[in-house]
Order: C-alpha cells, then structure tokens, then sequence
C-alpha cells in the first residue's frame, strides 16, 4: 500500500522516476514560423514615439557646424518624393509580388514531392528545400544574376532581361524552400486518422490529399504564409546590391543631385524604413489575428 501511495503521488509531485510528459502539439504556422510577425507587431506607439524623437535629434547635433539646415533637407525629400515612390517603392512592391507568386507556386509543388511516396522525388524535394532554406539570399542573388544572360535572342528577335527580373528569380528561391516546408508541416500535421478515414472509403491517395487534407492545410498555411511576405518585402532592399533601382538606390541618386549633403542622410533614408515600416506593420499584425483565429485544437 506505501509503495501504490508513493507511486500515486509521485504522478502528482517531483520525482525522479521516467515519467511520460503530455504531448504538445504544434500546428504548422504556429509560433516558431511567425517570430518575425511576432517582433514586428509588438511594437508599441511609445516605442516608435521614442524612435521618432531620435530621428528628430539626431539632425540637429550631427548640423550644429553646417550650414545646410534640416529644413533644407526635408525641402529636397519633399521634391524627390513622388520619384522615390513610384519609382523605387512601387518596384520594390512588384518585385515582392511577383517573388511571392513564383516562389509560392515551386514550393507548393516541392511541398507535395517531400510527402511523395515516390522515395527518389521525395529525397530531392527534401535535398533542394535545404539547400535553398539555408543559403544566404544575397549570395543567391549574386549567383542568379550572374549565371542568367542578359539578353534573350529567339531568331532575329533580341529579348533583353531586365535585373529587376532577375531579382525575382534569386528571391524566389528561398521563397520557395520555405513555403516547401510550410506545405510539408501542415500536412504532416494533420492527423493520421483523417488518412485512415479515407482510405476506408477507398479514396486514392490523390483523392485523399486534394479532397480531404489540403482543405484542412489551408487556414494553417495563411499565417506563416503572410509572415514569409513580410520577410520578403523587408529583404528586397537587398536588390539595391546589385544595381536595381529600388527605392534605396534611387534615393542615392536624389541625394547625389543634392550635391551629396550628409544632412540628407536621416531624411531619406529614414523615410525608406518609415515607408516599408507603414507597409509590413499591418501585415504583421493581421498574421497574429490569422494565428489566433485559425489556431488548430486537438
């Protein structure tokens, strides 16, 4: 009877016996897939009051002994305005779009072949997800844009590719790697018996996937999905590298028509990560409310 006690109450207090903890489950999406959302959408209106405040000082100590004024420099930010915007910005946004459209059309499909039963298919989806997934995107820029031509000749016709297209393609990549493994997650994490449910009603395996679990993956994959577009539309900066003119290169350029005044420093580029800030704040903060809406309970 002592020893039934002691084990009845080790269940319940410290012991140092092998227990069987709970399991956890951890849907894909879930927290560790939207970290980036997470740290963006914290934020907090004092905090970015306080980081305001500080781009405001700054001007003002680093012009004590110039003559160039920050009034002078929000005047040539003013001018240059409607050609950062539509110019660089609209570029880095397309840029995005067409990244996400690409990247998310290979990695669905890489996605279902590291599930395929097919164990040749499935290593090498497995192999080129990985490689992709841990590549440095800037270093996969520079290998796209140096491997593709320049130009295309098909007959007599010379079709030129323009480095912004290029830039596509580079970003796709990574893209594509890590959508690939939201697809995989989230068909992994449906349950098993939703697999033997209907393969008692004898769907194929095709049947089974594309009517039965990908419509379950859906509400799951939408989150880290977002996050992924936020990541990316923060990354694109890093076409500027490579001689596309987005908004950072083009605000070089209006800087350089300024004769180059350092004073133009904070305002441009400041207005850079105030525009991409206004863009991915509110992508962030509807991924968390996705999160919590489309949470899985098991």
């Amino acid at each position: 009877m002592k020893s039934g006690r002691k084990a009845t109450a080790s269940c319940y207090g410290d012991t140092d016996l092998a227990v069987l903890k709970p399991f956890r489950y951890s849907p894909a999406g879930s927290v560790q897939d939207l970290l980036f959302s997470r740290w963006l959408a914290d934020f907090s209106p004092r905090s970015l009051l306080i980081v305001g405040l500080l781009f405001c000082l700054w001007p003002g100590f680093a012009m004590a002994q110039s003559n160039y004024s920050f009034t002078q420099a929000l005047d040539a930010l003013w001018r240059w305005l409607p050609f950062i915007v539509t110019k660089g910005f609209a570029l880095n946004l397309l840029v995005s779009f067409f990244t996400m459209l690409i990247g998310t059309i290979a990695g669905v499909l890489l996605g279902l072949g590291q599930i395929s039963p097919l164990k040749p298919l499935a290593r090498a989806s497995w192999f080129i997800t990985q490689l992709f997934r841990n590549s440095p995107w800037l270093v996969l820029l520079f290998i796209v844009m140096l491997a593709l031509p320049f130009e295309i000749q098909i007959g007599d016709t010379i079709y030129p590719i323009p480095d912004w297209l290029k830039a596509v393609f580079g970003l796709s990549l990574p893209i594509m790697a890590n959508i690939s493994e939201i697809v995989r997650g989230a068909i992994m994490s449906v349950p098993t018996g939703q697999w033997e449910a209907a393969e008692s009603l004898a769907y194929t395996r095709h049947q089974t996937l594309w009517l039965v679990i990908l419509p379950q993956c859906f509400k799951r994959m939408i989150p880290p999905w977002m996050n992924w577009y936020a990541i990316l539309t923060m990354a694109t900066p890093l076409i500027s590298l490579l001689g596309v003119e987005d908004i950072v290169n083009l605000s070089r350029q209006a800087m350089e028509a300024e004769d180059n005044h350092p004073e133009l420093l904070v305002p441009f580029f400041g207005f850079t990560l105030i525009i991409f800030f206004a863009y991915c704040y509110p992508i962030a903060r509807y991924t968390i409310r996705l999160e919590k809406r489309f949470v899985v309970n098991q």
